[in-house]
């Protein structure tokens, strides 16, 4: 059990709700095996308390703080000032407070690529990228630096193309978007290196749920990158793994942009494998609380 001393400094969580993430366990575990007397804590907030909420970080003494749905977008505007990513991203995963007021950041750009990294898939040539939403724009960002063309799909043709006109300026090769359909889908990933996935299809309770056309064969040369990470392998990995091709979940991103919070607020380099050891095992025992009563 963690202990909490008069000393005890504070880092948390703002969501509504926050009771499905697994963060507190992975940045608790961290932070003991840094040796920092701190808490990482679960901050609930309704959208419409959240500039107020954002306020009293300050004088509660707060270090920083994260912050995921629903209100990475709307945290911009609290902030004093933005970084280069989390402006162009436009949305704040993550807190800094400093002398000179609240620091917006967004870790999930340098979080995914952290992941792509670890698990040795290249993002180059041509990128698919599946969904239109706050995790595709961090993800489109990201993969500007080193893909020649990044082709976004989205169920609503218009939301993939004004991310794309957005990210166009970011890169040296060609972003485009249109309809995810079964006809552009098998055009786009016929020659692509990467598929990434960054809608919630598939994850927990709808594990039966895929962002594809079912129409469409997989091409088993094809590595995929999956951000959903509950369950540990969603029916897309599936469909991807039975056509040979390499299939990662996103808990890395998940470890991966939170060390990097880490690395904000302290300075100091913490423990990525005691990180990802406490998610799975966080994962694993919400796995259990929600399994049906069988007996």
């Amino acid at each position: 059990m963690q202990r909490i001393t008069g000393r005890t400094r504070l880092v948390g969580l703002f969501g509504w709700p926050t009771e499905h993430s697994v963060s507190p366990a992975m940045q608790n575990a961290a932070l003991a095996a840094m040796g920092l007397d701190w808490c990482y804590v679960p901050l609930p907030v309704p959208p419409d308390r959240l500039p107020e909420a954002i306020a009293g970080l300050q004088s509660l003494g707060f270090v920083g703080a994260n912050v995921t749905v629903p209100h990475k977008q709307a945290t911009m505007a609290c902030m004093d000032r933005l970084t280069k990513e989390a402006r162009v991203v436009g949305a704040v995963n993550t807190i800094l407070l400093g002398a000179k007021g609240l620091t917006g950041h967004n870790t999930d750009v340098s979080g995914f690529l952290r992941a792509l990294a670890d698990a040795e898939m290249e993002a180059n040539g041509r990128v698919v990228v599946l969904g239109a939403g706050g995790a595709a724009r961090a993800v489109v960002y990201a993969l500007c630096a080193t893909a020649d063309e990044i082709l976004i799909l989205n169920r609503h043709a218009d939301r993939a193309e004004a991310l794309a006109a957005d990210m166009a300026t970011h890169g040296a090769g060609r972003v485009r978007g249109a309809a995810l359909e079964a006809t552009t889908l098998a055009q786009a990933v016929a020659g692509a290196s990467l598929v990434v996935n960054t809608t919630s299809a598939g994850m927990w309770p709808d594990v039966d749920a895929m962002a594809w056309c079912p129409e469409v064969t997989y091409p088993g040369d094809v590595s995929l990158f999956d951000l959903v990470y509950n369950p540990q392998e969603t029916m897309l990995m599936r469909l991807a793994g039975r056509a040979g091709a390499r299939a990662e979940n996103g808990l890395g991103m998940l470890v991966h942009q939170g060390a990097e919070s880490l690395r904000l607020w302290s300075g100091r380099e913490p423990d990525v494998a005691i990180m990802r050891r406490a998610c799975l095992e966080a994962l694993e025992g919400k796995r259990h609380a929600t399994l049906p009563d069988r007996r």
